[in-house]
């Protein structure tokens, strides 16, 4: 069954795509480190429910508990990743990418044509992200045959296994990577990325900013209109940006990332009553996708039942994925 684990990764990105084909993408890391050898979990089958959506108000302080994504992964029982997929060169994005890389070998690595480099120092005090940084830049400098593959990406690319999963390349293009590249600015030579599964589409949308979404407004607009989920544009940070990208896209549900509340843009989705969910009061949340929807859980017991409470509905924790019933999108 086809499921989306997007993780709660302190102020970073990760997220966890099981394909129906069995094989798994990561999009994006952070808070990585290879743990002690753990049991996989073995659970059972749960039921669901179609609810509907009043969002609960509060901080919940899950970012005082993050997801480490390597125990994460092996609680799932994943044993190999199939693709890694870097939107951009950020250190919040591949935050223990070695410790990941060395634990599951992914296979292949999408990367940018990117040319980013730190001034020297610039890890002083933080040892991990340095090594980090240098292993990327490894395999960023490697040739592409070598194993894992690294594969550079355009918008409307196309390739036989991410159509088998459901994979879209909606940006960047050529032109906004150069543009990275030469004012020292990647976000908008991040990766978005449409997911399709069972007629839903998830949008992961790296950090992107106004000239990406120029060019998606314009290439992929059918594409991108009215979806089921929405992953935040720079985890839902306020940047100083454009919103109206949000008229078209109108998604049921967003997911915000883990920032103080006075960082998150929670106004452009407000004024527009687009529903919100945040790691930082649901911990991590599953998208379930079966025959009868797109099914929400989180970690966060103590959110699920307030918001069971608020919307007038009993919640359940499914023992399948170790987390609580939130409604169906």
């Amino acid at each position: 069954m086809p499921r989306v684990h997007c993780l709660n990764v302190r102020l970073g990105a990760c997220s966890i795509i099981q394909h129906g084909s069995a094989r798994v993408s990561v999009i994006d890391v952070n808070s990585a480190f290879t743990p002690e050898p753990t049991k996989v979990a073995r659970f059972s089958m749960a039921e669901n429910y179609q609810k509907s959506w009043s969002p609960v108000p509060g901080n919940f302080q899950q970012k005082d508990d993050p997801d480490n994504p390597i125990a994460y992964l092996r609680k799932l029982g994943v044993s190999s990743i199939f693709r890694f997929i870097l939107t951009h060169p950020d250190m919040d994005h591949m935050g223990g990418i070695t410790d990941l890389f060395m634990e599951f070998s992914p296979g292949n690595l999408w990367d940018t044509a990117n040319t980013k480099e730190f001034a020297e120092g610039a890890f002083n005090g933080r040892p991990k992200l340095g090594a980090d940084w240098e292993f990327y830049k490894r395999l960023r400098d490697t040739s592409p045959d070598t194993n894992p593959r690294r594969l550079v990406f355009h918008s409307g690319a196309s390739n036989d296994f991410y159509k088998q999963d459901g994979l879209q390349i909606l940006a960047p293009t050529k032109e906004l990577v150069q543009n990275g590249n030469r004012i020292r600015d990647w976000n908008d030579a991040s990766y978005v990325i449409l997911y399709r599964c069972a007629e839903k589409r998830i949008l992961f949308s790296g950090d992107s900013e106004d000239r990406t979404w120029e060019h998606i407004l314009k290439t992929w607009t059918n594409a991108i209109s009215d979806v089921d989920v929405l992953i935040a544009p720079h985890h839902g940070r306020d940047s100083g940006r454009d919103y109206e990208f949000l008229n078209v896209v109108n998604p049921k549900l967003t997911l915000f990332g883990n920032a103080s509340s006075d960082h998150l843009a929670y106004q452009p989705w407000y004024k527009r009553d687009l529903p919100i969910l945040t790691n930082n009061q649901a911990g991590y949340i599953i998208l379930d996708i079966d025959s009868n929807g797109l099914n929400v859980y989180v970690k966060n017991e103590t959110y699920a039942k307030a918001f069971a409470e608020r919307n007038q509905f009993r919640t359940f924790r499914s023992e399948v994925l170790d987390a609580w019933y939130l409604r169906s999108v």
